[in-house]
């Protein structure tokens, strides 16, 4: 885990403590700071206090003492005294456009922060490292994967953290070799770049902005300004990647002080792309195009890119192969929680002679009242199954142009599109929702709907 003398004998809060949460109170105690930590779910309190047990000696009710030198303690921000303490750190699911600890924290002169600005302040006391900053709307996930794989391929000590499920503090430091320094490759939402001030990217790569997440943000002027925030916190000695294929992005690109590379997808080849087995389609040729200059940038040479593009495996729920039965080929895309993200993957698949090939199954809590993104490849679907809470509104914007099977439950999808596709078909889970009705998160949707393909006999 990255441990730091910078926050020994510092107090911080903890709000949340799901894995970044628990994470953090992990780090920050190995550290020596003084930390109160907290969440609206008992059980996740009691979670970390199971962990930390050991340390109370003796048990003092609220009080665990004596781990390094921290001391752990529970109590909400929103009710114990917030004074003398250096930052409330918030997991990045809290919304604080509406959360009362923001004004609360305001009050006390407290500044609001995540893991990722924990992961900035202990940078000068790890050893020589860089750092690669993933953000956009689209393709994090997939980028952030195939970064870090080109980089690892490259013989560099890696390690990936941030939005893609791994809490960066809990992730080792990194010591240089003799290839070079460590490279830490960090997936950032924009709520994570909203809770740090201090992270100058060595390289930070902006993929694409699309209306996303407007419930947290003062219209989508708010939400862009928080993608733009990852470059105006970089030095002008490091570099920024932007795919510059939609005008949001175009506009962050013109102010960057850092040095510049744009990318598109048409900078890369087809035919070339047709040896990257797992990076097929339009919206791959984006993630490869930045992900190939961000190596360059790195100082890794062509013939290591070309072999690792080679190599790359899809990410779980990224249009990921789950089975071919029958003929047909059954893609988890669980992970395309909007329509935007989608888009690339109904467009992946196009009709043949005519014959649209895509049994598409979506559904789940929308995010709007529309699949705008998707309308230009309505005609690669040759059926559409809906579920979930969004299921009869989606249904409803389909029928006029497609067969739709208002199927409410995955499996009942999965089992009606067995019966009706044919051989060279594809049946493909893409939601363009978020999975919170049915399912935990888009990972327990994506295992469900495995589960019920690999039952198809």
């Amino acid at each position: 885990m990255i441990v730091s003398s910078v926050f020994a004998g510092k107090s911080y809060a903890v709000l949340g403590l799901a894995r970044s949460g628990q994470a953090t109170v992990a780090s920050l105690l190995e550290s020596g700071a003084h930390v109160t930590a907290w969440d609206s779910n008992p059980a996740s309190v009691e979670a970390v206090r199971a962990s930390f047990s050991r340390n109370i000696d003796p048990p003092l009710g609220n009080i665990a003492l004596l781990h390094s030198g921290g001391k752990l303690t529970f109590g909400d921000p929103m009710e114990i005294d917030l004074s003398g303490f250096d930052g409330i750190v918030v997991s990045p699911g809290v919304p604080l456009n509406r959360h009362p600890i923001a004004m609360r924290a305001k009050i006390a002169a407290v500044p609001i922060i995540g893991d990722i600005e924990l992961f900035a302040l202990a940078r000068p006391t790890l050893p020589p490292h860089k750092v690669v900053g993933i953000t956009g709307t689209n393709g994090k996930s997939t980028t952030t994967a195939l970064i870090h794989h080109i980089i690892e391929q490259a013989g560099f000590p890696t390690v990936m953290g941030g939005n893609i499920g791994l809490p960066i503090l809990s992730q080792p430091p990194l010591e240089p070799n003799l290839h070079g320094v460590g490279v830490y490759v960090l997936e950032l939402s924009s709520y994570q770049i909203d809770l740090t001030h201090s992270l100058d990217c060595d390289v930070a790569v902006l993929l694409n902005i699309t209306p996303d997440h407007l419930d947290r943000y003062d219209g989508f002027a708010g939400y862009v300004a928080s993608k733009a925030r990852l470059f105006s916190m970089q030095s002008a000695g490091n570099v920024a990647v932007i795919a510059t294929e939609d005008e949001p992005s175009r506009g962050v690109a013109g102010k960057v002080v850092a040095a510049l590379e744009t990318v598109q997808a048409s900078d890369i080849d087809p035919v070339e792309q047709l040896a990257w087995p797992s990076l097929q389609g339009p919206h791959n040729a984006q993630n490869a195009a930045v992900s190939i200059a961000v190596a360059k940038a790195l100082g890794i040479d062509a013939t290591t890119i070309a072999a690792a593009l080679a190599s790359y495996a899809s990410l779980p729920h990224r249009m990921q192969r789950v089975r071919e039965h029958n003929g047909v080929l059954y893609v988890n895309d669980s992970k395309a929680t909007n329509a935007a993200s989608t888009a690339p993957a109904i467009a992946a698949w196009p009709a043949i002679d005519g014959r649209p090939r895509i049994h598409w199954i979506l559904g789940g809590v929308a995010k709007s009242d529309n699949l705008d993104e998707c309308v230009p490849h309505y005609g690669n679907i040759a059926h559409a199954y809906t579920i979930g809470e969004a299921g009869h509104m989606f249904a409803d914007l389909l029928r006029p142009h497609m067969a739709v099977d208002d199927s409410e439950m995955l499996s009942a999808a999965v089992r009606r599109a067995a019966r009706i596709a044919q051989p060279g078909d594809v049946v493909l889970l893409s939601p363009a929702c978020a999975s919170f009705d049915q399912f935990r998160d888009f990972e327990a949707r994506g295992d469900a709907f495995a589960a019920a393909v690999n039952a198809l006999e």
